[in-house]
């Protein structure tokens, strides 16, 4: 079982051949930006056994993320999912894509990630805690500690509650 890794132009230009593009993010970075004719195919629902649906079992598959370091990880188990198809990994996945001055399809309507909401959330609470403890007592240091321990537990366990809790939000709503 291999796999290439492919820069942006080779991944773009074999597109146009006829190979298929799929993007291994979450369904929510999805919709908010994505590659021209990529199809979205979420990491875990591959590695759930989710088949790949080519033209053709040897046609090229290229497989992508945001950064490409979630291809590369898993990039034995995209090979596995891919069966007989030649596979590619787009190298620097996305933002690979984008230094190479390619065009992207995005919609702006749609929230920001689910992860990159946690981090902004998190980020002004602890910001916040830091300037009340200054500025008006030294109790809202705590804010800043119980969001950095709910970090932390939600890194070891895998469990977020903010992202929970984010992911009911209205403007969530798919």
């Amino acid at each position: 079982m291999s796999y290439t890794l492919i820069s942006a132009a080779d991944a773009r230009a074999q597109q146009t051949a006829g190979a298929l593009l799929i993007d291994i993010r979450q369904p929510d970075e999805f919709r908010r930006e994505h590659l021209p004719g990529a199809v979205s195919l979420p990491l875990e629902a591959l590695l759930n056994g989710a088949p790949i649906v080519t033209d053709s079992p040897t046609q090229t598959v290229i497989f992508h993320c945001q950064s490409g370091r979630r291809t590369q990880q898993n990039a034995d188990a995209l090979v596995r999912a891919a069966g007989q198809a030649q596979v590619a990994i787009l190298e620097g996945g996305m933002n690979g894509w984008k230094q190479a001055h390619l065009p992207t399809v995005e919609d702006k309507r749609q929230p920001r990630p689910l992860m990159q909401q946690v981090q902004m959330v998190a980020g002004s609470l602890i910001l916040l805690g830091v300037i009340l403890g200054y500025a008006a007592h030294p109790g809202f240091f705590l804010l800043s500690g119980f969001v950095g321990a709910g970090l932390l537990f939600a890194g070891v366990s895998g469990w977020c509650g903010m992202a929970l809790l984010l992911a009911k939000m209205p403007w969530n709503k798919v």
